[in-house]
């Protein structure tokens, strides 16, 4: 065979029948894999854990623990999510096949099974899982830059993590699809990873921007749009990278787009950072309270910065998510607008 690379995949044959793993094995020890067995869903679930397969061909009827229920762990696990599953059945009813892929599996195969068909079936799903590995690393990476340029600021505390579960909870709010309530979480991370590329001196400057600083602090959302765009899981992320600073009005940046131009996600995400921003405590400003904050995003509003349904309904997110503070009319002040 082709190997994918320098090291022998790894495949878990898991049946409780010794005659047919006996099958199994020999065909694919033929192939060149490096074959390890199970003979239970328990004792399966405890090699995959331990042993890191490339492959699991997983009995469907065992005794215990069946196959489908095995797949479910493993599916559900972070750690073991990507590994493919083919489904070895004598059963090739309708619903046999529509429980393995409501349980994750990712092929099947009917005993007795053919030589060739397992031989293409195996090495089709390594090299799947060889390249979702890939892009799954390079995910991870970014997230730690972000990460790390976080920690460059020491004052902006946890405002990446209330960013995504924020994002969470209004997208859900807003009835949105499930990959666009996940972009509005990974945008919590990723939104100023641009940042990576703006000097110290800019970036964690405590006074007042020059228009020279201002100019190249603006540089980040471009920066971010160019680390994450060779991505395709990242196609969602981009334009809240890059257009979270622009403004209903077209008074924003980078491109000055307005009203629909700029789309939703970013809109959405921005109401959600500036939210944050100014319910949390910095070194030039205290930590606004839920009401005020909510009157400077009206304020801002009336402007024509941001859009008026969706402020209207992210206030009502906000009303109906967080108690709100009480605060005596004398005690009331008139903040300025938050930059954006």
């Amino acid at each position: 065979m082709n190997y994918l690379d320098s090291e022998h995949p790894k495949v878990l044959v898991v049946d409780d029948h010794p005659s047919s793993r006996m099958t199994a094995v020999a065909l694919l020890s033929v192939e060149g894999y490096d074959v390890i067995e199970a003979d239970s869903g328990p004792s399966a679930l405890e090699i995959v854990n331990s042993g890191n397969p490339d492959l699991i061909l997983l009995d469907v009827m065992m005794p215990g623990m069946d196959g489908f229920e095995v797949c479910r762990r493993l599916k559900q696990d972070e750690h073991t999510r990507l590994t493919p599953i083919i489904f070895i059945t004598a059963l090739d009813d309708r619903r046999s096949r529509l429980r393995g892929i409501e349980a994750g599996g990712d092929d099947f195969l009917t005993k007795p099974f053919d030589q060739l068909e397992l031989s293409a079936r195996v090495k089709s799903l390594i090299r799947q899982k060889r390249l979702n590995e890939d892009l799954d690393h390079a995910e991870k990476v970014l997230f730690s830059i972000a990460r790390t340029i976080e920690s460059r600021d020491p004052n902006t505390g946890d405002h990446c993590e209330r960013l995504v579960a924020r994002g969470k909870e209004f997208g859900e709010f807003l009835g949105l699809a499930r990959g666009e309530v996940r972009d509005l979480m990974w945008g919590g991370y990723l939104h100023d990873i641009g940042k990576v590329g703006i000097p110290d001196a800019v970036l964690l400057k405590p006074g007042k921007l020059t228009p020279d600083e201002w100019e190249i602090m603006q540089q980040h959302v471009s920066i971010g749009e160019q680390i994450c765009q060779p991505l395709r899981t990242m196609r969602g992320v981009v334009p809240i990278i890059r257009y979270h600073h622009e403004r209903w009005d077209g008074s924003g940046y980078p491109d000055g787009l307005a009203g629909e131009q700029i789309p939703l996600l970013a809109q959405i995400f921005q109401l959600i950072d500036i939210y944050d921003a100014l319910t949390s405590e910095r070194p030039y400003k205290r930590a606004f309270t839920h009401t005020e904050a909510l009157n400077i995003l009206d304020e801002e509003t009336a402007k024509g910065w941001r859009n008026p349904e969706l402020m209207s309904k992210f206030k009502a997110f906000i009303l109906s998510t967080l108690q709100e503070d009480t605060i005596p009319a004398s005690a009331m002040i008139q903040p300025a607008s938050s930059a954006a």
